[in-house]
This record gives structure tokens, sequence and C-alpha cells, in this order.
């Protein structure tokens, strides 16, 4: 039987060696962490992370050909192909700080992977790594090894948060590099093999280390590259009393741009956007690309600027001042269908309110009130390192209330922020809001998810991202 182990078992290694396992019934699929209450969420009935349709895979595998342990040198030591999927943080301090990835976790996983084996491996690089990093890791595996043979491979991810598991099910594409050698060929075939088990073969795409491991940073960067164009196109919609949804429909009936992520909003967030773009940004620096490094900080710039302008447009239609009132927020992950927070664009738009001494009500049906107030109180890039590392006991931030229910978060409240596109959020009964809420009531939609025309009719004052001003926010213009 073949033996797989995935080192790290978060929202990348979690997923994907579970549905390796559904589809691989013969292989048997370890994931280890040195976490203990990580492993024990996924050994219990309530798994770590929220992402629809993987408990039932989970369910169907665990303990029959799928083991969730910390015993990480045992199943290292006895697997034939180890996946890497640990964290590959920004840099907090030192040489690149704020932009280059840290490989601390990478370069302990490889030397403890020298130092455990027996036998050949094919080591897999999962995480988002820069450029090059394999060259590296192969010479950890190379000069620690007792004459044993390891051949690197990389097989980024190209997950969708709250589409995880169907896109692990029928993925566009799965992309393997590796060395052009006799070596690394078969154990690109190696690999091949596993996803072809239900990957139709002409999906599976094989290329050189370097080309697989830019790939998935170029993919993220093209990605943010085209939210940040239609987030700055909202702002120009805002100022001419164009609509920004019929202006990106216009634009994606275009067959050579395509419609998908040209929905403006408060901003992107999550795990990856920001961290590669500032890794990409990095690696042309150093390559000597300052205009190449210029053009992609531009994605990032215009990002933290939609966030800006929102927090600006909320205080400056409240009579430009937020002071001791209560601002509802509705949704704090940084999309729907995932408890996930990291880089959310709530942070900073519930940061600036505080920062005008806002008075703000929570609510998200995935987010816990400690991630949240976790969130709050870290410094930037914080997020992505262990737990351990993190502030243990995180200050708890004045002025911020924590709410089990929409209705509730928005009880006499001056105003509304959505910014996660929940669908709870689209069927909420605004009439009942608007009654229990402070007059004017505003709506300040940063994802554009309600009929805003009748929210009007309601009474209320409704901004939304990208569309044309009503007489009450034109004659408050906001200034970013």
């Amino acid at each position: 039987m073949v033996k797989i182990c995935c080192i790290g078992a978060g929202y990348v290694g979690g997923p994907t060696m579970a549905v390796i396992a559904l589809k691989c019934p013969a292989i048997e699929v370890a994931v280890v962490d040195i976490s203990v209450s990580r492993i024990n969420a996924w050994n219990s009935e309530q798994l770590p992370i929220y992402e629809p349709g993987l408990d039932d895979v989970v369910k169907q595998c665990r303990g029959k050909n799928l083991f969730f342990s910390t015993d990480v040198e045992k199943h290292v030591s006895e697997a034939d192909i180890v996946f890497v999927s640990v964290n590959t943080p920004t840099k907090t301090q030192g040489l690149g700080a704020g932009k280059a990835a840290d490989l601390t976790y990478w370069e302990s996983a490889a030397r403890m992977i020298a130092d455990v084996s027996k036998s050949d491996k094919i080591v897999v690089e999962k995480s988002t790594v820069p450029v090059k990093t394999a060259e590296a890791i192969e010479k950890i595996l190379a000069h620690n090894s007792k004459k044993i043979n390891f051949q690197i491979l990389s097989n980024p991810e190209f997950l969708a948060e709250g589409t995880a598991i169907k896109d692990l099910f029928n993925p566009d594409r799965v992309l393997i590099g590796g060395r052009e050698t006799p070596e690394g060929a078969k154990a690109i075939q190696t690999l091949k093999d596993v996803y072809a088990h239900w990957v139709p073969v002409d999906r599976i795409i094989c290329t050189n280390l370097w080309s697989a491991e830019l790939s998935k940073l170029a993919a993220n960067a093209f990605l943010a590259q085209r939210i940040s164009s239609v987030n700055a196109m909202s702002a120009l919609c805002e100022a001419t009393g164009a609509d920004v949804t019929q202006v990106s429909h216009a634009v994606g009936m275009d067959s050579r741009i395509g419609p998908k992520f040209l929905n403006a909003s408060v901003g992107f967030g999550g795990s990856c956007f920001q961290k590669d773009i500032l890794n990409l940004v990095y690696i042309c620096e150093c390559n000597g690309l300052p205009e190449v490094a210029n053009y992609w900080k531009q994605v990032i710039k215009v990002n933290d600027y939609q966030k800006t302008r929102f927090v600006n447009r909320v205080v400056a239609s409240m009579f430009n001042t937020v002071s001791g009132k209560k601002i509802a927020v509705l949704g704090f992950a940084f999309k729907k269908d995932t408890g996930d927070t990291r880089e959310t664009p709530a942070i900073d738009v519930c940061r600036g309110l505080l920062g005008d001494k806002a008075r703000l009500s929570i609510y998200d049906p995935q987010v816990s009130e400690d991630q949240i107030q976790r969130d709050l109180s870290m410094k930037k890039f914080d997020w992505d390192h262990p737990v351990h590392l993190q502030q243990s006991t995180p200050t708890s931030v004045e002025q911020v209330s924590f709410i089990g229910d929409a209705y509730e978060a928005t009880k006499d409240a001056h105003g509304v922020c959505i910014l996660t596109e929940w669908d709870e959020f689209k069927k909420l009964d605004y009439q009942r809001i608007y009654d229990n809420m402070q007059k004017p009531a505003f709506v300040f939609d940063g994802r554009n998810v309600v009929d805003a025309e009748k929210l009007r009719e309601i009474g209320f004052i409704v901004y939304s991202i990208g569309k044309p001003l009503d007489a009450w926010l034109k004659d408050m213009p906001a200034v970013a």
C-alpha cells in the first residue's frame, strides 16, 4: 500500500488529504501536526475548519485510510510521498520584513524529513513558496541524507475557501513541477498517478519546478489584480453616477475578459492574495526588477485605498463623526461560507471606525468572539504565525460587543456595515431592522448584497459600493 503523509493540518492539508483518501481507497493517508488541539479537533465531531462538504468526506474515510496524528516523525518515516503544507508567513522582522516569505517552518520540516527518513521519498511542496524554494530544500535534504534519494516536486494548491471540496473534486487543473531528469520525471508520474484516480489526465499539467512555483504566485496576483481593478472603477462610478455592477457585467461579457472576480467590494482578504503579492514584489526587487515590483505593489495599494474609502464614507455620511455611535457590523469572515478571518477587510474597517470612537456590535455566523478579539488586537502579519507565538491572551478591544443574532446586533444602531456576503444578509427583514434603529438609519453595503432601492423605500440612507449616490451622500462627500 502506498503511504502518503501531509505535514500541516490546516486549510490546505486537511481538505486535500481527505479528498485524496476518499478518491484513492488503496492509499493510506496520514495528516500530521504538532498542534494537539488541532489534531484532536480533526478526530472529533467538530472539525477545526468550516468548509461545505468537508465533514462528510472526513467521516467517510477517517479511521479507514485517513488518519490524523501528532506522531509526526513516525508517519513521515513510513511515507512514500510527503506533502509539506506548513505556513509560509510574511516576515515581520529582519531582511525582507513586510514582504518576503518566512521559510522557518519549511526549513524545519525539511530537516526533520532528512533526519527521520530511512527510505527514498518524494517530497511535495504544497505550501505557497517563493520561486527557487525547492532548490534550498534539495540542498538541506541532500546534505543530511544517508544516501537516501529525495525528489522534490512543486504541487501548488488552487483552492478557494468556501468551495474547496468542490474545487478538489473537479479542479480546473492540477499542476506538478519537478526536475527535468529521469528521476524527476518518475516522481512526477508517481504523483500524477495519484491524481489520475479522479482528475482527467488532460487537466494535470507537468512543468519544471520554477514554473510551478511561480504559477501559484502569478495566479493569485492576477486574481487580486482583477478585484483591485474593479474596485478602482467603483470609486469612479460613484463620482460619475455610473453603476459598477452594470459596468462589470458589460466588461465581463467580453470573452477575452470573462465575468469572474469582477464584483466590487470593500476589498479582498484571505490568507493568500496579499501575502503572495508581497512575496512576488520581494522576488522582483531581489532580481533587479523595480518597475515590475511597483506594478504589483499598486494592486495592494488600491485594496488598502478601498477599505479606507469605505470607512471615510461611513464617517462622512454620519455628520462626520461616529464617536459614541453604535455601528452594527454584519460579517467578519473575509468571504461567505468560511470562518477564516485572515486579512479580512473587516479588520481594517473595524479599526478605522474604532479610531473615530465608534461602538461596534459584530455578528458573523461562523466567526467566534475570541477570534474577532484576537484579530482586532493583533499586529499585522502575526496572524499567520503559530498560535503559541501570538498573544496568548489578546488585549480586549473596548467599545466592541459580539452578538449571535443580526437583529440584536442592529438594535439601536445608528448604522449597519455589511462586510461579508453571507446569503442570510440578503434575506433579513430590513423593515424590522429599520424600526429598531436610531434615525436617520444608515446601511453601508460593502458587498452589494442588498436591494438598495427597496431599503431606501423603507427609509434607510444607503451606500452601496460603486453605485450611484443618493442625495444625502452627495451632500456629505467623503474625503478619501
